[in-house]
């Protein structure tokens, strides 16, 4: 869908007065390490049924609060060894309530079910490769695709997620952190990136609304690898930035520079990572630091 000038205009103009409401503030997770894992347990076990059956499977998680609507940082693999490391950021609409069985009950969308394709596809290619997955649903994300034109929400969620990385760069200094943001998950993760420890090395954005920068080579040393389906609704998005609102170009625009992701197979916004798709695999690669053929620059 192609936007004409009058229709960004009118849409910014919708925005600006409020017709469409950016978001409001919320809650964000402390940084925390792998110490924490007995407290949250605990948590989980209080808060009762689905959550204490996710202790007795044996998952571990470095956050937990059920307020509203709730926070969870789940962690795949062991991340006290761990020398790669990916963090997972959903986007809009994310709960802890759909944390495991998906927006509207959709299992390809649950963010936990998306981390733990990536680790098995991450275990696949490199079995013997020390790698930990955190699914970071450690901020409050917008509740609608309108009110996700703010970026107030990823403005908090950054604040949290960099305070998380520092922690990560100070217990494990040599290792290498890739950032995956999807759809306003992205625009967290490429915030979170700007004054990010050394260690965080690669932004992977999948069909991202934006990265709160107006081109890759705008993060520096950070690589940044970006993924957007031909069917994604995302590319219907206006690509405007006015007092506040709007994010700018798409990182899966080619005028922004990204290195890009294959794609094929994928459709639509939320199946990016699942079992069997190149982007997974691709996604792997990135975190295992072997993707330097998988795209060039755009």
């Amino acid at each position: 869908m192609h936007w004409t000038r009058p229709a960004r205009v009118a849409l910014i103009a919708l925005l600006g007065l409020g017709l469409l409401v950016p978001d409001r503030p919320g809650q964000v997770a402390p940084a925390a390490y792998v110490e924490a894992y007995p407290a949250m347990d605990a948590r989980l076990r209080a808060a009762g049924p689905p959550y204490d059956g996710w202790v007795a499977d044996g998952r571990r998680f470095l956050a937990f609060d059920p307020r509203g609507d709730g926070l969870v940082v789940e962690v795949l693999g062991d991340l006290a060894t761990a020398d790669r490391i990916a963090v997972l950021v959903p986007g809009a609409g994310s709960t802890l309530r759909d944390f495991d069985r998906g927006l509207g009950g959709v299992a390809r969308c649950a963010p936990a079910r998306q981390a733990a394709e990536l680790y098995r596809a991450v275990r696949a290619a490199a079995p013997s490769a020390r790698v930990a997955v955190l699914v970071w649903l450690g901020y409050d994300p917008p509740d609608t695709v309108p009110s996700a034109a703010g970026s107030a929400a990823a403005r908090r969620g950054a604040a949290a997620l960099r305070a998380e990385l520092r922690e990560l760069s100070v217990r494990r200094p040599e290792a290498r952190i890739t950032l995956v943001g999807h759809s306003y998950g992205a625009l967290v993760v490429g915030l979170a990136a700007r004054g990010a420890p050394a260690q965080v090395t690669d932004v992977v954005t999948l069909g991202g609304i934006g990265l709160g920068v107006d081109r890759a080579g705008d993060l520096g040393r950070v690589r940044v690898w970006a993924a957007e389906a031909p069917t994604d609704w995302i590319r219907r998005v206006p690509e405007a930035r006015l007092v506040g609102l709007g994010h700018g170009l798409r990182p899966g625009d080619p005028a922004f520079g990204a290195r890009s992701l294959p794609v094929s197979g994928v459709t639509g916004h939320d199946d990016y990572l699942v079992a069997g798709s190149t982007t997974t695999a691709a996604v792997a690669s990135v975190v295992l630091g072997a993707a330097s053929t998988l795209g060039a620059t755009r």
